[in-house]
Parts: structure tokens; C-alpha cells; sequence
């Protein structure tokens, strides 16, 4: 599923979440930042606003554009775990965020890993020698 949004100076946030009763995982991953038709020559920083593993909110800046030296920037497949948070937290814009939205469905045979791995099949690794001097 393609993902994109705008962040203005009116809109200077963006969340994308899941349902919570959702038994799948879910992959977000943020492809461009542009600005668009209308923006000032000025800094648009860009932030994502997640949570860290003691839950707490963590605010990390991934772009800082200017129309008249970088009004684009690839983020190659940035990737994400929802819900997260796109804020314009410099400038006015209008920044245009695309990217993508997978979702991977747990019963997916594919998704687990086969712990039956015979002895036969497991690779033996040659032991490691001390660096010569």
C-alpha cells in the first residue's frame, strides 16, 4: 500500500497507526521528502516522533530542507514500526512525505522460521585462529 501526506504550516502533524486488534505486523517505510508548489526558501525540518522500548516518546529530525539547496531528499526505505508521527517542527512547508505500508500476516507460513533443522543440515564454522603479528 503506497503512503503519503502533507505537512503544512496548518498541518504540522501527521500520525499513521494501526488498529490495535490487529494480529498482523506492520512495516511503514518512508521512501521521499520534498518540498511541493508554494514553499518558502526557509529550513523544513522534518521529525519522526516514536516510542522507544520503555515507551517513552523519542523525537528524531530526518530532513531539513530548503528550496533553494536541497528541496528533496531520498530516505531509501526508511523504515518504521506504526503508529508513528510526522511533524514539521521548523518552516511552514508544504513538505510532501511518500512511502509505503506492508502488512505481514503472522498465520503466513513464510513469516516463521523452521526451528527443525537437522544436524545434517546445520553448517559447521571453522574454528577462529589468533592474528598473526
Amino acid at each position: 500500500l503506497l503512503l503519503g501526506c502533507e505537512l503544512t504550516a496548518s498541518t504540522k502533524s501527521y500520525t499513521f497507526q494501526v488498529d490495535e486488534e490487529d494480529d498482523s505486523d506492520h512495516i511503514l517505510a518512508l521512501s521521499v521528502v520534498c518540498l511541493t508548489d508554494g514553499a518558502k526558501d526557509e529550513c523544513n525540518v522534518v521529525e519522526v516522533v516514536g516510542r522507544n522500548h520503555e515507551n517513552q516518546e523519542i523525537a528524531v529530525p530526518v530532513a531539513n530542507l530548503k528550496l533553494s539547496c536541497q528541496p528533496l531528499l531520498s530516505l531509501d526505505n526508511f523504515k518504521l514500526q506504526p503508529p508513528v508521527t510526522f511533524r514539521l517542527a521548523a518552516g511552514s512547508g508544504p513538505v510532501h512525505l511518500a512511502g509505503w505500508h506492508r502488512i505481514m500476516h503472522r498465520e503466513d507460513a513464510s513469516f516463521e522460521e523452521d526451528d527443525d533443522m537437522s544436524e545434517e543440515d546445520e553448517e559447521e564454522l571453522p574454528p577462529i585462529m589468533p592474528a598473526k603479528k
